[in-house]
């Protein structure tokens, strides 16, 4: 379907939900549901706080929708709201947070042996530790680059920052990983 013809049915369903129109909230619903629920997965790590991030989401996005302007993108704006439920109910929960499936690639190689296989799910795993322990600002910019695949203009957006607040948070997220993960290889070799 041709991006003009999707952002008009887009727009049209945007009218029918300040109209107040069910049909057009469950088309709505519809069309981002797995996008919202797999950036509150990803930040999250547990597929029950998820669904409630994603229910959260939807219910201020259904109450505010006639807030939307159309001065952003409305995908922009939906992540935006999806992103400070993430942080609202972080703060609520005050839980470490596991995270980031798909930071490493989970994808066969061809050709690897199972030892590879291993050593490289061990990875993952230490990736995974790392990442879950940034704090809350810096893991939703690794999941909306990383896993969502936006844009440093888009994520700026969505965060409303400067795109170079982006960059420099990102290239910081990879020192610090980078330094965690190099720390956790010492120790395991020394012991």
């Amino acid at each position: 379907m041709p991006v003009a013809l999707i952002e008009d049915t887009e727009q049209e369903i945007l009218e029918g939900c300040r109209q107040g129109d069910p049909e057009s909230f469950r088309a709505l619903f519809e069309l981002h549901k797995d996008k919202v629920y797999s950036v509150a997965l990803r930040f999250s790590g547990l597929p029950e706080e998820a669904d409630d991030i994603a229910q959260e989401t939807f219910v201020k996005l259904f109450d505010n929708i006639g807030s939307f302007r159309g001065g952003a993108k409305f995908e922009s704006w939906l992540y935006r709201m999806v992103v400070n439920t993430c942080f609202d109910h972080r703060r609520r929960s005050r839980r470490f947070l596991p995270l980031l499936d798909g930071l490493i690639g989970s994808l066969r190689a061809p050709g690897r042996s199972a030892l590879d296989e291993v050593m490289r799910a061990e990875m993952s795993g230490h990736v995974k530790t790392v990442v879950g322990g940034l704090p809350a600002d810096q893991r939703i910019v690794v999941v909306l680059r990383y896993t969502q695949g936006l844009s440093y203009d888009e994520i700026a957006e969505i965060l409303g920052c400067p795109k170079g607040t982006v960059a420099s948070r990102l290239n910081r997220i990879h020192k610090t990983v980078e330094q965690r993960l190099l720390s956790l290889s010492r120790k395991r070799k020394s012991s």
